[in-house]
């Protein structure tokens, strides 16, 4: 018989997706589900970009582009750094990709191999680990629990990285914690990264407009524009301008790196989606009115969902700062019995307990590097995520 890649056996598949796999067959039978589990906004993508596409098709904009993307979608990254965060790129230095995930594996692909480490802080978004270790590289993890704030310190990362370190990697706001790192915490990672001149430095910014009270996004460039030769980072489209579907990313970085990362897509995931381009083109150059209006509804949720899991014994979650997530502590429910006698000793038997006798779909903790932990996101509509989160209120007071 033939057999399969040893590389198979170096990671596990996306929890997220496998819960994603299990919430559509249990809808597909007729279930009714409070379904938490996706980082997906349930809002519409904006009609302007909308009609940006389908006066793409209408002008047979249906071909073949360049691998890293059309000049037009590349000049609007350009545009949208310069606006946005105050970064200046040489076109050379942008690439547009079908979707941020496949880019982020690229450009891991690039810089790392078979016996290198990259570090990154825990919990993560399990695709970044996948990633990783699709490459045949190891990750480490830099744990930052809830008492940190999610949050890596300086001594933290710098008791991580070895002579096997080739990348660090930073999230920020955080999937799954909404951790935003700010301007102090930034500057003292940068200046750790000072003291290792050999490291890649990867900035995941893809919630990068979902931030709540008032506060402003900061990358690490903004703080440590010197950095610059060796940092990449990393955006898209999907979450700020609910355009998950569209699948665009785009990365700029140091010209050198993203040449090879040219080169890597051309042979493995190829040129985006045309129409999708012309999209990403009309919502990166085109109001925010819609996406304040989302990240207003987000923050709402944020407050309504925190507050009703804090009136729940046992469950302990902090106020997240941006993206659209909460990573509650679920420590108090672990060793309480279901109504069955079975005992929950772990993260993932509470969020099988809350599916299974519940109807409410989350991804436990153990998926992201830490535990005890749930994750629950908030772009789900009002009133599917109010009774969800009673659900939930319900379903821990029926333990013992």
């Amino acid at each position: 018989m033939p057999t399969l890649s040893p590389l198979l056996e170096r990671f596990k598949p996306s929890a997220i997706s496998g819960m994603m796999g299990t919430v559509a067959r249990l809808q597909a039978e007729g279930k009714k589900l409070y379904d938490f589990s996706t980082g997906e906004p349930d809002f519409d993508t904006p009609e302007h970009i909308k009609q940006a596409a389908i006066e793409a098709v209408k002008q047979g904009d249906t071909k073949y582009s360049p691998t890293d993307g059309t000049i037009a979608v590349r000049q609007a990254v350009q545009r949208k750094f310069e606006r946005d965060n105050n970064l200046g790129f040489a076109l050379e230095q942008v690439i547009v990709a079908t979707g941020a995930k496949p880019l982020i594996a690229d450009i891991i692909r690039t810089m790392a191999g078979p016996g290198d480490e990259i570090v990154l802080a825990a919990p993560a978004w399990p695709s970044h680990v996948g990633m990783i270790e699709l490459a045949g590289a190891e990750p480490v993890f830099v744990r930052a629990g809830q008492g940190d704030g999610f949050i890596m310190g300086p001594e933290q990362l710098a008791g991580a990285i070895t002579a096997k370190t080739r990348a660090v990697l930073l999230c920020s706001p955080s999937n799954p914690t909404g951790a935003v790192y700010g301007q102090e915490a930034l500057t003292a990672i940068a200046e750790v990264l000072r003291q290792h001149p050999d490291l890649w430095i990867i900035t995941d910014d893809l919630y990068e407009h979902i931030v709540y009270d008032n506060r402003q996004f900061h990358s690490i460039l903004n703080v440590a524009p010197d950095l610059a030769e060796r940092t990449v980072v990393i955006n898209g489209v999907s979450k700020a301008y609910a355009m998950t579907g569209w699948r665009i990313g785009y990365a700029a970085g140091p010209a050198g790196l993203m040449n090879g990362v040219r080169k890597v897509m051309s042979q493995a995931t190829g040129c985006p989606c045309s129409v999708s381009q012309a999209a990403a083109v009309a919502a990166l150059d085109g109001p925010l009115e819609s996406v304040g209006e989302f990240v207003t509804s987000y923050q709402a949720r944020r407050d309504r969902s925190v507050a009703g899991l804090n009136q729940t014994p046992g469950i302990d979650c902090l106020s997240p700062q941006g993206a659209f997530y909460l990573y509650p502590s679920c420590a108090g429910i672990i060793g309480k019995h279901q109504p069955d006698e079975t005992v929950i000793k772990s993260s993932h038997d509470f969020a099988n307990y809350l599916l299974n006798d519940w109807s409410v779909a989350v991804v436990p903790g153990s998926a992201f590097e830490l535990d005890p932990h749930f994750r629950i996101s908030t772009a789900t509509a009002d009133d599917e995520l109010d009774a969800g989160i009673a659900q939930i209120k319900k379903a821990v007071a029926a333990l013992v």
